[in-house]
């Protein structure tokens, strides 16, 4: 990748989830958008990031077991990046207060489950982005592990590689794999300016189909 990670995180959160999938449909790519059941805690917050990924097990643990896995997969998140987790579990919350607030500190830019999450007024009052699938009080002590770190998960039909990048808005989510950020970029960043002489020119009057015919957009 010859552009920085911060850099390309930038240019990212210039566009939006729609102009994004456009691009990456027409580019030929299929399966990286994620299912619709995953949302925001706080729709009005979009999350961009390089991911980091996360796996684990459901079980029965020793709680203190559970405890020291959990807060040393905290002290492994790197800051500008975005946590993406896949649990396999359906009962339990893979967030909460006293966990956004270490990411948050340490520079993480959000956290994504597809599972639960608990603590919800916390994590909306500290602003720290948060996406699910749904809530519950019901913690990890004693009921989960997380196994696997930077290894490839899938959530949906999507397929996730820790490098690749998560962008999330209130349309939905999805990934862009890292070996084509730079011209899903390029592709994303020209529809926008493409995009922007359609609307131009619709206000000033042009048919939509004239428009769309002149501008191969719409």
């Amino acid at each position: 990748m010859s552009v920085s990670l911060p850099i390309l995180t930038d240019r990212l959160e210039r566009c939006y989830t729609g102009v994004l999938h456009d691009t990456m449909r027409a580019m030929g790519l299929s399966n990286f958008v994620l299912p619709r059941t995953l949302r925001p805690l706080d729709a009005s917050q979009k999350l961009v990031g390089p991911i980091m990924t996360i796996e684990g097990i459901s079980g029965t643990f020793d709680a203190h077991e559970t405890l020291v896995a959990w807060t040393g997969l905290l002290g492994r998140a790197r800051p500008g990046h975005v946590l993406v987790c896949q649990p396999n579990n359906d009962m339990v919350a893979l967030m909460g207060e006293l966990s956004g607030e270490t990411l948050k500190r340490k520079g993480v830019r959000g956290y994504v489950a597809d599972g639960g999450c608990r603590d919800c007024d916390f994590l909306l009052e500290m602003q720290f982005p948060v996406w699910h699938r749904f809530f519950t009080p019901k913690d990890i002590v004693g009921q989960w592990l997380p196994t696997h770190f930077d290894q490839s998960i899938a959530i949906g039909d999507v397929r996730i590689e820790s490098g690749d990048f998560f962008v999330g808005d209130r349309d939905g989510a999805l990934v862009v794999p890292s070996a084509q950020i730079e011209a899903v970029l390029a592709g994303a960043e020209h529809a926008i300016g493409s995009e922007n002489k359609v609307r131009t020119a619709i206000l000033a009057g042009m048919d939509p189909q004239q428009a769309y015919l002149t501008y191969g957009k719409f």
